[in-house]
């Protein structure tokens, strides 16, 4: 894969280029996705990025009018309106998967162990020289408890011993480091116990409970609550037309007060940050700018192909589709709004799609209300995000900037 080449893009800029790369904020990271490779950037606990890239398989085929070589898609990322379908589903697979490595490469286990220690002895409030004859006793005894695992586990195992003093030392300096941004929690009676019986395998576990509970949340607040609460309202049910407006600005005052919530706490805050940092670095690519810090800092932090754009679309033209709904009773209109999801959701990513494709006055219009929302889903993020976000992007970019046209 050739590195990002500015004097081709500067080719690209008289008429914009527009990039089919799209990204997602993560925890403390972001993802990045081109034609060819993907990519995830997260900032660790101690400060350094961590970088994973991988292939996405292609096909070719040769261009009957052109002669030249083009990359083949599959008939159903082709075909309009279930390719909607088929990339929100693909969307939401990678961004889970790479949500999920984001969050576990957040906790590490010598960082975690080393707040615990500091946190049960209060070494803080001793002086230094102290503090640091203390954290020798315990390497000491750290070191042992992982060469007692490790034999069990590998015979061929060699033991790390008692550490000496330039180790104690490295070791100090590191774990101060990497533990400043480290969240640590004293872990509850209910988390011993499930540390205790899962192990290891705690992780994925609570991993599925999340994904379940926040699918089976999600379906609730957007598709049951909004009927529910417009049915209690007779004077609204009797037209259909009125009673799908209706439940539609429940839906959507439900979601920006969802989004505005959530933004308030530390965690998801930061990661709005991320998702600034996203929207800006693909910005300042379309822009055919170098990607450095500088020029990344300097671009808008909202993009009309932003995922949160997508939703908004969706809950917009569920609107539309509603009006076409024959029943009143909560559970069958719900059922229907179901059967017709792929329908909606086809609909908005083709919307999307011109969005992102072409500028002009009806694709601003169709822009605007996801742009809107952006000023919630977004903050303006730091250098140290921007430059995870250039890490992530980097490897997306295709040798060839027209296999990365629209």
């Amino acid at each position: 894969m050739a590195d990002y080449n500015p004097e081709q893009a500067a080719a690209k800029a008289e008429y914009a280029h527009k990039s089919k790369i799209g990204g997602q904020a993560l925890v403390e990271g972001v993802m990045m996705k081109g034609a060819f490779r993907g990519a995830m950037a997260c900032r660790l606990p101690n400060g350094e990025i961590d970088l994973e890239a991988w292939d996405i398989p292609a096909k070719f085929e040769t261009d009957p009018k052109t002669g030249k070589q083009r990359l083949m898609r599959p008939w159903y990322t082709r075909l309009p309106f279930v390719r909607g379908c088929v990339n929100f589903v693909t969307s939401m697979i990678d961004g889970y998967r790479c949500m999920m490595k984001s969050a576990e490469k957040q906790y590490d286990e010598e960082v975690d162990d080393f707040c615990e220690w500091q946190h049960k002895e209060k070494i803080d409030k001793l002086p230094e020289e102290e503090q640091k004859a203390k954290f020798a006793v315990w390497l000491k005894e750290e070191h042992a408890k992982i060469d007692e695992k490790k034999a069990k586990e590998d015979k061929n195992y060699t033991p790390l011993g008692e550490p000496d003093a330039e180790t104690v030392e490295a070791r100090w300096e590191y774990l101060q480091k990497a533990s400043e941004n480290y969240s640590y929690e004293e872990p509850s009676k209910l988390e011993q116990w499930l540390d205790e019986k899962l192990g290891d395998k705690i992780f994925n576990v609570l991993m599925v409970i999340v994904m379940i509970v926040s699918v089976a949340l999600s379906l609730g607040l957007f598709l049951y609550l909004p009927r529910l609460v417009v049915g209690w309202i007779r004077p609204l049910t009797e037209n259909r037309i009125i009673r799908s407006c209706a439940e539609g600005v429940v839906k959507l005052a439900i979601f920006i007060l969802y989004m505005w919530l959530t933004g308030k706490l530390k965690s998801i805050r930061r990661t709005y940050e991320y998702h600034g940092a996203e929207h800006k670095t693909i910005a300042c690519f379309e822009a055919a700018l170098p990607l450095t810090v500088e020029n990344v800092r300097k671009q808008v932090r909202f993009h009309p192909r932003c995922g949160t754009s997508f939703i908004f679309l969706v809950l917009l033209i569920s609107i539309f589709f509603g009006c076409f709904n024959p029943f009143k009773i909560v559970w069958q209109r719900v059922l229907f709004s179901l059967v017709l999801l792929p329908l909606v959701m086809g609909s908005s990513y083709e919307l999307i799609r011109l969005a992102g494709r072409y500028t002009n006055a009806c694709t601003r219009v169709i822009s605007a209300p996801g742009l809107w929302i952006q000023r919630i889903t977004t903050r303006e993020p730091d250098d140290s995000q921007i430059e995870c976000a250039i890490a992530a992007m980097t490897p997306c970019i295709p040798e060839n900037l027209e296999d990365d046209e629209w």
